[in-house]
Order: structure tokens, then sequence, then C-alpha cells
């Protein structure tokens, strides 16, 4: 290429650096450069006729829109290749030009990962643990059983990798409304067989949420009368339209959408949702359900073994997602799970080998007990949450936050970090508020009083370059907004939005203090974070102060960790306060904690029948008792000899607890 060429050329980068990375206000970095596709998304305020002008115009095949509304619309080109290390600068330049083109953006691809974790061959658990008494606290499912609730009139969709619609204890739940295949572009999300089975993901976390009761096969969901849809999303190429068109899928027939899936859980990733994605959980909580809001359920993550930080996943630590943690049968810090500040909740999933794991549907019409990871923790929230608004279908998407954190116990659960915040809860990185109980959400959610509309109190404290030194500390008196309309006196969510360098990111260890004294570790260090990259207009988030009063001295906690000569800047710190005016401490306390305490056991350990008198089971017991013989067990048994055919990588067999000082310092 000619010398004058190659300065057109970098001069034509330049003028569309901008236009083509768009506004990003959450910065995210990677070790990967970025792998531009022949898709692009569009913003034309004119509705689909113009877009479709456009398309025509410079040679785009019109995909459609991505949003209701008819203003962001999906374009590809035949000319250009699929997978490409550089944009495509002639067609960037003519959409730059033309005036009806607000913005727009080519695709990359985006890298995500599903948070099944899979262990070798174990015993065979017939027994759903987790919900029928086995364990003591249980998820006190039976009880809310009991009160006649199962889900019905409540929608959820599984982002995945697809749902087998024919199965046989998912068809009679199976909504198709709630189905769609965004790899294909049909509206069939029937998994993509293979001789591995890799696909079986979203199937194994339907069944968790909706698989059937009383039909003598596998085990039943959580909320087993609920209707469940499935997106395939995941088996593909992925990009922020196909990520942003999954969570706007039905927005007013969907109610749940539970997602087990995020960046790589390397331990060096930083990585978030794009511009498109933002915009549908904006949309989401705003417009969804009718104007209640999309729930929107999140595994955490499970990059405990590579010490990752979920607080480094846009996903889990967004303010509109629900993030849900994982505990073991005995209580402990599984050796995947994260820690972060944003985890809300924790439910029950597996550990080490020979820890019971989690009993669900499976791929070619069969069951499993080896569902295990957060991806197993999730959807059991989600069935939770859908049990929830059963007993009242008007909660908003803040309210279910609020109960969630009501609802969560901190139980028998083990971590050397657990602390009291400032309003008299426990909370805990790796745990959240504690293991969600499913009686006292569903109590709580009758009688629930709509909270107050969300306040938002952005307060910008560092804009000039700051030296990080080995142990920096910002402080801040803050006012949370007194004496204007955005006020706040009850605390919801914190975000701490940063810019700096630092030589070594993973060595940098971040805290936030409140006025009320809850200190909340952003991130703890990251060994394999080798990035020199530092955080761009990065967004933490911490959930470790909700209800607590905002107002006064602030503190933000810069700590050098590792290599003694590590050096860095702070160039930007905003603290962004979410909550309500109303003081959410002087509410009344909810329901007590009911036990679900068993009154008599059967040889095998379950519950007789006067424990187990609920909505529909005692019944479903009887008829097969006679049809079959005498079936005693309201848990039908898997068929023998089923087994997972996943063979993804294998744990390592023993619990790997987080070696950051922070938490090793908590007693």
């Amino acid at each position: 290429m000619r010398p004058a060429r190659t300065a057109l050329w970098l001069r034509l980068a330049l003028a569309l650096g901008l236009a083509l990375v768009g506004p990003l206000p959450v910065g995210w970095s990677s070790a990967r450069a970025p792998i531009y596709v022949s898709s692009w998304a569009v913003r034309v305020s004119q509705g689909y006729r113009e877009a479709e002008r456009l398309a025509r115009k410079f040679g785009f095949v019109y995909l459609g829109q991505i949003f209701p509304d008819g203003q962001y619309f999906h374009l590809r080109h035949r000319g250009v290749v699929q997978q490409s290390l550089t944009p495509h600068w002639g067609h960037c330049l003519r959409l730059k030009k033309d005036p009806k083109v607000q913005w727009f953006e080519q695709q990359t691809l985006r890298r995500r990962v599903k948070r099944s974790v899979v262990v070798p061959t174990d015993p065979w658990f017939p027994k759903q643990w987790y919900m029928n008494n086995k364990v003591q606290p249980d998820l006190n499912i039976l009880q809310v059983w009991s009160q006649g609730l199962s889900g019905q009139g409540v929608v959820v969709s599984v982002l995945d990798d697809g749902i087998e619609k024919d199965h046989p204890d998912l068809w009679a739940n199976y909504d198709p409304l709630a189905s769609y295949d965004f790899n294909d572009y049909d509206p069939d999300p029937q998994p993509r067989y293979t001789p591995s089975d890799e696909n079986r993901h979203g199937t194994r976390c339907a069944g968790e949420v909706a698989a059937m009761a009383n039909n003598g096969f596998c085990g039943t969901g959580v909320a087993y009368n609920a209707r469940i849809g499935g997106v395939r999303m995941l088996d593909g190429t992925i990009t922020d339209v196909i990520e942003a068109q999954s969570l706007s899928l039905q927005p007013q027939h969907i109610h749940i959408y539970s997602a087990s899936w995020g960046p790589e859980d390397d331990g060096r990733t930083v990585d978030g949702p794009g511009i498109l994605t933002r915009e549908a959980f904006r949309r989401g909580v705003t417009k969804g359900r009718g104007g209640l809001g999309t729930l929107f359920v999140w595994a955490s993550g499970n990059g405990g073994l590579h010490y990752d930080n979920c607080n480094c996943d846009g996903y889990t630590n967004s303010i509109h997602t629900l993030s849900v943690g994982s505990t073991t049968q005995n209580g402990r810090v599984p050796w995947y799970s994260e820690a972060c500040a944003s985890t809300l909740t924790t439910t029950y999933s597996s550990g080490v080998a020979t820890d019971p794991q989690i009993v669900t549907t499976d791929l070619h019409h069969q069951c499993t007990d080896k569902h295990t990871g957060t991806s197993a923790s999730a959807p059991l929230a989600a069935g939770m949450i859908a049990l929830a608004l059963e007993a009242n279908p008007f909660l908003t998407w803040r309210d279910m936050q609020h109960l969630v954190v009501r609802a969560s116990r901190p139980a028998q659960l083990q971590a050397e970090d657990w602390r009291t915040n400032g309003v008299g809860r426990q909370v805990s990185h790796h745990y959240g508020y504690g293991l969600l109980d499913a009686r006292l959400l569903v109590d709580m959610a009758r009688t629930w009083l709509p909270t107050q509309p969300q306040q938002k109190c952005v307060v910008r404290i560092v804009h000039t370059p700051t030296p990080i030194l080995p142990l920096t500390q910002v402080r801040k008196n803050v006012s949370a907004c007194a004496g204007r309309a955005n006020y706040i006196r009850s605390l919801e969510h914190v975000q701490v939005q940063l810019s700096l360098s630092y030589s070594r990111r993973g060595d940098l260890e971040i805290s936030l203090t409140s006025p009320m004294g809850t200190r909340s570790t952003l991130v703890a260090i990251r060994p394999l974070d080798v990035s020199g990259q530092g955080y761009n207009n990065w967004i933490f988030m911490s959930t470790h102060f909700w209800d607590e009063d905002p107002r006064g001295l602030w503190t933000l906690g810069l700590e050098n960790k590792g290599y003694y000569f590590n050096t860095g800047t702070l160039y930007r710190y905003t603290l962004l306060l979410y909550g309500t005016a109303e003081d959410m401490t002087a509410r009344p306390p909810g329901p007590q904690v009911t036990s679900s305490a068993c009154v008599q056991r059967d040889t095998e350990g379950l519950c007789q029948g006067e424990c187990l008198a609920w909505h529909g089971l005692l019944a479903g017991r009887r008829q097969r008792r006679a049809v079959s013989g005498g079936d005693s067990h309201p848990f039908p048994a898997p068929e023998a000899g089923r087994r997972s055919r996943d063979n993804k990588r294998h744990h390592p067999g023993s619990q790997a607890p987080h070696p950051t000082s922070e938490f090793a310092n908590k007693g």
C-alpha cells in the first residue's frame, strides 16, 4: 500500500474511532483483541422504512428491529468477511456520513461461557435434598407448596443454549411465546445435539425451575406449574445485538429471565454488557411487566479456582440483575464460588466430588443428578421468585430485591467474612445476605408495601490525576442530595465508577466504607490478572449498604497487595448512590423465620405424608399408589443408570478458599 493511501486510512480510522465504539459509560478490557463480524447495529429514529432504505442504499441486508419501539435495527453485509481483526472502515464511513443515522456499531464477537461445573462420577441421588427436608435448613419450599403456590401464572425464560421442549418433564409447562432461537433466528429453541451433549445447560436450568410434578418421572421444579421458555443464544456467534434481543424477548409476557452465563471466569477478564445490552436491561426494568420491571436473575460466577471476582463481571454487578451465589449441602463455600460485593443472595449447589448435586432434567428425555455450579443456584432462586410473584404479582423489580435481602438468612453458612452492616444485617462477600428462604420470601411478598420511586444521587469526587500510593484513602463527606428532589434516606445499590492506571491490575485491592462503618471489598486481589490497563470507566457495585443512611463520610480505599514497586494513577472517581427517600428501617419487621423441620421421616429419610400434604403432590402421590401399588415418595426417582454425559473439565476435588488478605483477616 502506498504511503499516501496508508495515511488516508489512518486518518479515517482516527475519525471513525468514536463512531465505531460509541459512548462507553461502563469500560471494560480483555486480553483479546476484538473480532469484528459482518453485522451492524444502527439507530434510526424515522422507523423501519428508513432503516430498510439505508440497507438498500449501502448494500446491507435488513434483519429487523432490535427493540420493539423501532429505533434500533440490525443490518448485515454479505460482502464483509464474517470475522475480522479490523472494522470495515468503508461501510462505517458511509453510515457515519448519512444524516439519518444517529448511532451505529459494527458488532464484535462476545465470548460468553456457561456457568456449570461438572464433577466426576459419584453416587446417584434420587432425592432433591435442598427441597425435601433432607438438610436443615433447606430452601423451605415445602411450606410454600402447602399454601397452594406452585408458580401458576408466572412465566420464566432461561437464556442459554436452548431447551428440550418435548422433554417428558417439561413439555406440559413449555411456553413457545417465551422462547426463541437467536442463533439461527427461528422460533424453535431446541438444542443442537452433539456427541458430547455440550448443549444440555439450558435444559438442566429449565428443569430446576419448572419440571412437572405428579408425572412419575425425574424430580420436580421449584415452581412446578410455572410456564417455562428457553432462548437459544449461547450456541453460536454471540454479539451485543443477540444478547440485547434475548433480554428483550416478549417483555410484557415473560416475568423472569434466568441467566447462568457471563464473561470468562478466568481471573483476569474485566468485561460487561455492551451498549445495546445495557439498554435492554434499562428498558426491562422500566417498561417490562407493564412498568413493574422485568426480573433478571443471574449466576454470580464460577471463577473461584482462578481467584476471580464477580465485580469484574458487568452482568452480575449490574443494579438491574439479582445476583445469586452458591453454597454446599454442608453450608461451605464451593471451590468454584466467586466472592464479591454485588452478590445479593445464595441457594444450594455442590462443592467437592463427594457432595450431592442438583437433580434436574437432561437431554435425550433423561434426568441427571450431576448439575452444579452457580449455574444450578440461579434457577433455584428464579423458581422461588416465581412463587413470590404468584403470591403478589404487583411487586416491582426493586420490591423483589428488597424482599430477597430480607428473606435471606446467614443460617449455617460458613465463611470468615460475615459482618454486620449499619442496619444490623449480616452480610458476606461469598453469600450476600445468606440462604434464600422461600417461605419467608412468600410471606413477606403477600403484605409488602410498594417501595417509593428509585432516587439516584451522583457525587463526583476525583476528576484530576492523583498518584496511587501503597495505601491510598479518598474521603468525602456526602449529603446524599439532601434538600433536592433526588434525596436518598435509605440506600439500595452503591456504585463506584473508576478510571485508573496500575502496573499490575490484579494486585490492587479496592474497598469502600460507608458513613455507618460498613466496609465492602469492591475487588480483592486477582493473582492471574497481570494486565497493566487498569480500569477504564469501570463500575463496581456493592449491595452491602442496603437500607443504610448514606449521609456522612465515605472512604474509598486503594491498597497494593502485591509487588512492592507497583505504581498507578487515579484519574476519575464517581460515587453513585441509589435508594429511596423513605426510611426503610422504620418499616415493621416481616414474619419470623419458620422452621421446615419434619415431623416424621420414613426409612429413606424423607418426610412422611403428614409433612407433605401440600397442594397437588399428595393427591398425585395417592394416584400413583393406586396405579403402581405403592409409591411412597412424592419425588419420583430418576431412572436407574441414567448419567450425565457432560465431559467438560473436572474440578480438583478440594475446596479452594479465597486467599485475599481482606477476607483472611476477618474473624
